[in-house]
């Protein structure tokens, strides 16, 4: 069994950054990561890293976002950089095997609000 805190969320100006963090607890080798769901869209995937630090962005925020990885602190954090209106949402921490967020041995945070005001 695995559980996921986050923190970091919260309002911020279009421009500004803010850091996500997400301590999980549990033992196992998961693939982390962070998918967004803004009001009235669907899911997406973010960012995911796996247990040996590759990582993948979707496009929208390659070259903004930064996800790192603490095997031993069993953390993950997302560096948001040149934050953006469309970038508002809650995110939430997933951790998976082989990154299958929507599998029925997924792990989800309790999410945390981001909120990009222009």
């Amino acid at each position: 069994q695995v559980q996921l805190v986050e923190s970091g969320g919260g309002s911020v100006q279009a421009g500004w950054s803010l850091r996500l963090s997400c301590a999980a607890s549990g033992t196992g080798t998961y693939c982390m990561g962070w998918i967004r769901q803004a009001t009235g869209k669907e899911r997406e995937e973010v960012s995911s890293i796996n247990y040996y630090g590759t990582a993948t962005y979707t496009d929208s925020v390659k070259g903004r976002f930064t996800i790192s990885k603490d095997n031993g602190k069993k953390t993950i954090d997302l560096q948001m950089n040149r934050l953006t209106p469309e970038d508002t949402g809650m995110y939430y921490c997933v951790a998976a095997y082989l990154c299958n967020w929507y599998s029925g041995g997924a792990y989800w945070g309790q999410g945390t609000q981001v909120t990009v005001s222009s």
